[in-house]
């Protein structure tokens, strides 16, 4: 049996109709809308955070080294020539490429189970930590820059500096075990903040943009140290090549686990520096003027906060700490004299290390002991897989790259954007009935 007219709905458009949202007997009440639950929104927060983003982007950036290291892997190539015919062979040498390279960055960086000592299976793993020790020490440079708004990409001049510093107090001084280590350390440390501290003064009262500054500051360092390396202020007597002394063994970093490992107490001064920085960062006084100043200059000197004071302090204790890696290299890795590449390219490796870290002081410390494996890695990958080291450097790259795309990593694995939470849909209005209209 058909409806009534009466009890028919009406439309919208319908002259008869009412407003949906006018409340009547027979019409249904619209219920409120209701935000996200605490746990969803707690969800999203976590899924689609910085610290997802920056494990999602290392994920991505060995997923595209593996595909760089099939392509450029010779047995992949010759099986893919009949790939039709067979392409089971091309996917098996695709995987035997791939899961040995990263079978073997993994035995050279944390633990190699072909070896019949226990102490020697764990050798990589201190290795890695060797490796990381000075990139978490400029890391932490770069990152507290970072966070005041700034630019510190004189990683690389820092470091000669204080590895200059350093270096001529090893091997200059003489002084008793344990405070000619302590006042080399001191004088690396002090040479790094002053030449950082150099940028941060221009900026201060200059004005002179902090990236431009410590750009030359890379060159003059690294001719000055040239320099120095030929005279008798660094050079060691009777050499003609740049080439410093020795440093004296009273002033060398004393091995952790024995002479058999080369991990040394640069390891632990490390771990204080981190320490450090973050209660700078989050329990001082200057750590928060630090903080308000990077986020927006403007707003902390009308709090009475003397921003240029703060650029020459945070340069200061950026130099200071990347400095220190210097002072890692000189007294603890190279002892038997340095050069003018004692940097290593650890000035540069340290943006990564910031980035990859978020500027915060632990992401900073996780992020170089895994850059620490992959220089670890990268050398047992070479050796016995044959694969170029340059993958290793792409893949650094590509984390880079990942980890300044958000939205690329979220569009890649679906995830939301926290600053960005949906709105929930309002539900739909009961249809409003003739008998609603002439009840009202």
């Amino acid at each position: 049996m058909s409806d009534s007219p009466e009890n028919k709905p009406v439309t919208p458009s319908s002259p008869a109709s009412a407003p949906a949202s006018a409340p009547g007997p027979g019409t249904a009440a619209t219920s409120a809308v209701e935000p996200p639950s605490r746990w969803r929104t707690t969800f999203n927060e976590i899924i689609g955070g910085s610290v997802m983003i920056s494990i999602l982007a290392v994920v991505l950036a060995i997923v595209a080294g593996g595909i760089l290291i099939a392509l450029t892997d010779e047995n992949v190539q010759k099986a893919s020539v009949y790939f039709f015919a067979r392409p089971g062979d091309t996917f098996a040498e695709i995987w035997k490429s791939v899961s040995g390279a990263y079978v073997a960055l993994f035995q050279g960086s944390v633990y190699n189970f072909k070896r019949p000592d226990f102490l020697d299976q764990i050798k990589p793993l201190t290795e890695t930590l060797t490796f990381a020790t000075p990139l978490i020490a400029a890391g932490l440079g770069v990152g507290l820059a970072f966070r005041v708004g700034m630019f510190n990409i004189g990683g690389r001049g820092q470091m000669l500096i204080a590895a200059a510093c350093a270096g001529w107090v090893g091997f200059t001084l003489h002084l008793p075990w344990g405070l000619h280590l302590v006042v080399a350390i001191l004088a690396g440390v002090i040479g790094g903040g002053i030449w950082g501290g150099i940028a941060g003064l221009l900026k201060a009262r200059t004005g002179a943009h902090e990236v431009i500054v410590t750009i030359m500051l890379n060159y003059v360092a690294f001719y000055l140290v040239s320099y120095l390396l030929r005279t008798p202020v660094l050079q060691a007597p009777g050499s003609n090549n740049p080439k410093s002394p020795p440093i004296d063994p009273t002033a060398v970093l004393p091995d952790l686990l024995g002479p058999k490992f080369n991990l040394h107490l640069g390891f632990i001064l490390v771990i204080a520096a981190t320490v450090f920085v973050w209660w700078l960062l989050n329990r001082s006084a200057l750590g928060f003027k630090f903080r308000a100043v990077g986020i927006n200059p403007n707003a902390a000197r009308v709090a009475g906060i003397d921003v240029k004071n703060m650029y020459v302090y945070a340069m200061l204790i950026s130099g200071g700490l990347v400095g220190l890696a210097g002072v890692f290299q000189v007294l603890g890795t190279v002892t038997t004299g340095f050069s003018s590449g004692i940097d290593a390219g650890i000035g540069f490796d340290a943006i990564t290390v910031a980035l990859l870290g978020r500027s915060k002081p632990w992401g900073i410390f996780i992020a170089g002991i895994l850059f620490g494996a992959f220089k670890a890695g990268g050398f047992a990958m070479q050796a016995s897989q044959g694969i170029p080291i340059d993958i290793v450097t792409v893949v650094q790259s590509l984390i880079v790259l990942f980890i300044a795309a958000p939205p690329l990593i979220r569009t890649v694995f679906r995830l939301p954007d926290p600053s960005k939470p949906k709105k929930p849909k309002a539900p739909k209005p009961a249809p409003v009935t003739r008998e609603a209209v002439a009840a009202k």
